[in-house]
């Protein structure tokens, strides 16, 4: 199986796009993630949603808003209660973790590895097989 991040934006109106994509995946979608953080002294979020795998091809996409909307426990804000209303709008729990920024990461696929890697331990997503 291949899980793999795939970025939006920042969150700024992609957002509305990561809203649609769950909706129109209705059928697909596994979970809705906000990843707390704090990048350059700010407290943000990632949302993200994630994908059953593809038959055939065993492909798990997670479409993802990177660290761009503020922390709603610090600055509330229509961006995060949209995504909110789309998870419960479709039955979903939205999943809360604390993580590290991309900032700390050489790269950016280091830190989605690291993502994955925390999403796999808690078995939100699959182990590989």
């Amino acid at each position: 199986m291949i899980q793999r991040f795939i970025e939006l934006g920042e969150g700024y109106s992609d957002i509305y796009e990561l809203i649609e994509l769950a909706r129109a995946n209705r059928h697909r979608l596994s979970g809705c993630f906000a990843f707390h953080t704090v990048k350059k002294g700010q407290p943000v979020v990632s949302l993200a949603v994630v994908l059953h795998p593809t038959d055939p091809g065993d492909f798990q996409p997670i479409y993802v808003c990177r660290e761009g909307i503020p922390d709603p426990s610090v600055k509330p804000n229509k961006r995060y209660e949209l995504f909110m209303e789309a998870a419960k709008e479709l039955g979903m729990d939205v999943i809360h973790l604390d993580v590290k920024p991309s900032t700390m990461f050489a790269e950016l696929d280091l830190y989605y590895q690291h993502l994955i890697g925390i999403m796999r331990m808690n078995r939100f997503i699959p182990p590989l097989q």
